[in-house]
């Protein structure tokens, strides 16, 4: 075994504190400290905890096994060897089962004390290897769920972004996301008013009432402003953030900025009441739903054009259509007017024709009454009369 290793003898006996301790233990390296009751090896193990006890059953005042079971209930984790006499096999079996890890049976040779200390060190180094193994199994788990958890999240944002057209309802599922993945207590959008240039609250989860209310307006938070010019995300914690009016809110905050291109459009902010560090992992994770709520930004602008561009094509077209309505009705107007002198001078009553006449001004009627027919039967489509 590493030399070095704190072994505590509770041995009133010299002469068996003698043979274990210094002609048996110490000359292997071992750190040896031998009191001689119980109380005594309580307190000690309490301040120093070591890294082994080996102590008599038969102690003066508290036994052995009562020295067991009050290091057991004060935490201390250290394997205990128990030293029985010949005989007390009953009470060694006992000390088993309150936790002890072996027993020496006196009278024993120095090589067998050896034996069962390094045996019982073994032991304890392995179960705390496998502990240890067992605990970064666990961690290993729990980080790979979080990082499906997280890549969840971000699936489910992707699916908002390009289905929800509403963008307060997307504002809200993005800083349920948000607040999610930063692990963070509450969080806000501000998006710069295009009118005034000023950032304008206009979504938030958590944020106390006397900032809520504040929805449309803008918000001093003492470091949003600083993101908003330098175009890069910022975060802090701990006392440096005590300046910030922002620290009424909790003390570790990130911001981050959404941009179109190289301009900043809105900001991104979260805020942890408790003083843990927002990790860069976290930053990336918060810089992409800062990248989708710039999107969906975006799209609404498209979608909005998109509307804009739709209206003025069907402005257009009832214009068009009521030109040609207007057309239509007054050529058919035109047309009746040039029918009834055509007809008066066919019944002769002016005067009469000869054939070539008649015939003329009958080929001049049918014309006339194919082209009203024609008229009469043009139909504006009905999607576009019942346009408003």
């Amino acid at each position: 075994m590493a030399p070095g290793e704190q072994i505590l003898i509770v041995e009133s006996d010299p002469d068996i504190a003698d043979l274990i301790g210094r002609q048996s233990l110490q000359p292997l390296g071992y750190q040896v400290t031998i009191v001689g009751d119980a109380a005594s090896a309580l307190k000690r193990a309490v301040q120093t905890p070591p890294q082994l006890v080996i102590a008599n059953l038969n102690l003066p005042g508290l036994s052995g096994k009562d020295l067991l079971t009050a290091l057991n209930s004060h935490g201390v984790q250290a394997p205990l060897i128990v030293i029985a006499e010949k005989g007390q096999e009953a009470d060694a079996i006992q000390a088993f089962r309150l936790g002890a890890s072996d027993v020496i049976f006196w009278p024993v040779r120095d090589t067998e004390v050896v034996s069962i200390v390094e045996r019982a060190l073994r032991q304890t180094k392995e179960a705390r290897e496998r502990l240890k193994l067992d605990l970064q199994l666990k961690s290993a788990n729990e980080e790979q769920q979080r990082r499906l958890r997280d890549l969840t999240t971000i699936v489910n944002t992707v699916k908002s972004v390009v289905s929800i057209t509403d963008q307060r309802l997307l504002f809200d599922r993005l800083l349920e996301s948000v607040l999610q993945l930063a692990e963070a207590d509450i969080c806000w959008f501000m998006l710069r008013d295009e009118r005034s240039k000023a950032y304008l609250l206009r979504a938030q989860l958590n944020l106390p009432d006397a900032w809520a209310k504040k929805i449309n307006q803008p918000i001093d938070d003492g470091i949003s402003s600083l993101v908003a010019l330098s175009g890069e995300s910022l975060i802090m914690h701990g006392s440096p953030l005590q300046k910030f009016k922002i620290a009424a809110l909790g003390k570790a905050v990130g911001v981050i900025p959404i941009k179109i291109q190289n301009e900043v459009i809105g900001l991104l902010i979260v805020v942890r009441k408790k003083d843990r560090e927002i990790t860069r992992d976290v930053q990336v994770l918060l810089e992409a739903m800062a990248d989708y709520a710039s999107i969906s930004l975006v799209n609404a602008r498209l979608f909005r054009a998109l509307e804009q561009t739709a209206e003025n094509a069907r402005i257009g077209e009832r214009h068009r259509h009521a030109t040609l309505e207007s057309m239509r009705e007054a050529i058919h107007g035109e047309l009746q007017a040039a029918g009834y002198p055509l007809n008066l001078v066919l019944t002769e009553m002016p005067g009469a024709l000869n054939a070539e006449q008649k015939k003329a001004l009958e080929s001049v009627q049918a014309a006339l009454s194919r082209l009203s027919r024609s008229s009469e039967k043009t139909v504006i489509p009905a999607s576009t009369k019942n346009k408003p």
